[in-house]
């Protein structure tokens, strides 16, 4: 009985997303291979599907007679069961009934916020419902695969309606540590032998702690200062059960409902499946790492820049050693201002360059270069870190960022709207005129965004002070680009949106770090429409 509420449950809400898809109008998303008895939950997530826009102008549309359930073949039901039977077998015996109770638990919890309280005692207010705090709310009890799930909603606002993207940016992957014991246990048993035998010193209090791993400072037996990421135990158990689930139920409700399909529900699903369950193998990670030191190598970049190194024979699937890289938040202009001799435009400048130089280089970009993952090291070079989420751009969008980039440099708005276009799927013919006084619009949003000044008394009585700008700032300026883009009958890829958030991260360094810059007119500065020169770069500070 319980177990039939939570599928109904979680099949309503596959129903909202559908329906919140379409809320979109031209909404394009990746379509399975025709060949329907081909699909498998081991599909490859670089796998090309046809790229088929779904908006479709209703005055030259021809409509189609819908298709229903009594329509599906023998070869389309025995996929379906395959995949059914397939997605119990890898989650296991445990999983399924554990994650069933705890996702009625969290179901029940969730309810209760927006009920009133029955007891006359009860100082808690009662919650004015919203649907999209109430599914952050569910999705952050469910764990960390709904977590991650609410994350990638926060980092694809091409893809989600603007209330759940903005809610979703709440939804923060911090959670309780796990004791000591447990983390050694996990690091002894991926090792094969005591943690003594390789650390002098492991540090019990964790760096910091996610719903996938915890991360410890430790310094090896040779000497060297590294992190150790540790994968929680039994996680992987959780994330496949819970994966799996989201995935056949997506199959089902399409097969019941084939109108379904053209969301490419299930698409999504095993594309996300896919992406998640990467997360899970640290050794992924590690070639990531390992790519981008070797990418930094062969573009004589690594006198400015720098991304850990990773210690393989210490190194599994669940616990990756590397080395500890000592620096500055990008946020904190006073310490780079003191490590770069009063230079921090120099820096940022940097950064801005390698990174821009990796897009355009590499198979793959680093897509979460937050405060956190950008670092000015003691030595002046600019410190990459954490590279369990990357980006790819297609041919297609790669050769349209380049001619929006050419656009942009000469303000060029019609010629921003054509890349858009080139970018972009529509089925009707777009306003070049009108959709480029829209981009003017935004762009002049994007230059009005204020850096905050924070004046704090120290104990001394002199003042300190930093500067910041507010993250949904930069959500609110993707969120106009892409509602401007919609608005004027286009849907953007999702790299696209991954692309542009990156750049506006490197916006905000740049406003509290170089705010007298022009980025579009300075010749230090290379930008995607064309190659960097490595010469433009800051002097080498090693």
């Amino acid at each position: 009985m319980k177990f039939n509420f939570v599928v109904k449950k979680l099949s309503l809400s596959f129903i909202l997303c559908a329906n919140l898809f379409d809320e979109f109008g031209a909404f394009t998303l990746y379509h399975p291979p025709a060949v329907s008895d081909s699909r498998s939950l081991n599909s490859n997530s670089n796998k090309q599907y046809n790229h088929t826009p779904l908006f479709m102008s209703t005055s030259t549309a021809p409509r189609k007679a819908k298709k229903s359930v009594s329509d599906r073949t023998q070869a389309e039901t025995t996929s379906l069961i395959r995949d059914i039977v397939q997605a119990a077998v890898e989650a296991g015996p445990r999983a399924g009934p554990v994650r069933t109770m705890q996702a009625y638990s969290a179901v029940v919890r969730t309810v209760q916020d927006f009920m009133p309280s029955s007891s006359p005692f009860s100082t808690r207010q009662q919650e004015t419902f919203s649907a999209p705090v109430a599914l952050r709310k569910l999705f952050e009890r469910m764990g960390a695969t709904y977590i991650k799930l609410g994350q990638f909603i926060a980092s694809s606002p091409t893809l989600f309606p603007k209330e759940y993207v903005v809610e979703f940016q709440k939804c923060l992957d911090a959670t309780e540590p796990l004791e000591w014991n447990v983390i050694r246990d996990v690091i002894e048993k991926d090792l094969g032998k005591p943690i003594s035998s390789v650390f002098a010193s492991v540090d019990k209090e964790p760096l910091a702690s996610a719903s996938i791993a915890q991360v410890h400072a430790a310094r090896l037996k040779t000497g060297e200062e590294v992190v150790v990421k540790v994968q929680k135990p039994d996680i992987d158990e959780s994330l496949k059960a819970d994966l799996s689930f989201i995935y056949v139920a997506s199959r089902v409700l399409e097969f019941v409902q084939p109108d379904f399909e053209r969301t490419s529900l299930s698409a999504i699903a095993g594309d996300i499946r896919s992406s998640m369950l990467e997360e899970l193998d640290f050794e992924k990670e590690a070639t990531n790492l390992e790519e981008f030191r070797d990418f930094l190598r062969d573009n004589d970049l690594r006198g400015v820049a720098t991304a850990p190194r990773v210690y393989r024979e210490f190194s599994s699937k669940k616990v990756m050693v590397m080395e500890r890289l000592r620096g500055a938040s990008m946020l904190d202009a006073d310490k780079i201002a003191e490590i770069t001799n009063s230079n921090p435009e120099a820096t940022i400048i940097t950064a801005l360059n390698v990174w821009t130089t990796s897009v355009m280089n590499m198979p793959w970009f680093h897509a979460d270069v937050h405060a956190g993952n950008l670092l000015v090291l003691d030595d002046g070079r600019v410190g990459f870190i954490d590279f369990g989420i990357v980006g790819r751009v297609s041919e297609k969008t790669f050769k349209a960022v380049n001619e929006l980039s050419i656009a942009l440099s000469n303000g060029d708005y019609p010629g921003m709207a054509e890349a858009l276009c080139n970018m972009g799927a529509t089925d009707d013919e777009v306003n070049i005129e009108r959709f480029a006084s829209d981009i003017e619009r935004v762009m002049m949003n994007l230059g009005s965004v204020q850096t905050d000044v924070t004046l704090t008394a120290l104990n001394d009585g002199s003042l300190q002070g930093s500067l910041d700008v507010d993250e949904s700032e930069i959500t609110n300026v993707l969120l106009d680009i892409v509602e401007v883009t919609e608005n004027n009958g286009l849907k953007l890829p999702r790299e696209f949106g991954l692309l542009v958030k990156q750049s506006l991260y490197f916006d905000r360094y740049l406003k509290i770090l170089a705010p007298n810059l022009d980025v579009m007119g300075d010749e230090r500065v290379g930008g995607l429409g064309s190659a960097v020169d490595v010469s433009q770069l800051p002097p080498q500070e090693v």
